[in-house]
């Protein structure tokens, strides 16, 4: 979905308390193909604060992308769906 200048239109499909939990979504969404952006107070960042909303890491993703991006943060996994490969 693009807006009337030909932009992408990006939407917020998760929040994160922290730039950890942040990259760790990004990490899953973008692992399927869903490319993200993060929008965050800087002052949050510098100084690991997460009171009051201030650490909060917001993950956005292409308006197109938004309902696949909502149904893969939905599903969970069990170490058994896991493939894991020990050779």
């Amino acid at each position: 979905m693009m807006d009337e200048t030909g932009a992408v239109v990006w939407e917020a499909v998760a929040a994160a308390s922290g730039m950890t939990q942040a990259n760790i979504i990004t990490g899953r969404l973008e692992s399927e193909g869903i490319p993200t952006k993060l929008q965050y107070e800087a002052a949050g960042a510098i100084y690991a604060i997460t009171i009051d909303g201030l650490g909060e890491v917001r993950i956005l993703v292409p308006a197109a992308d938004w309902e696949r991006a909502r149904e893969v943060l939905s599903h969970s996994y069990d170490d058994g769906e896991l493939p894991w490969d020990l050779k």
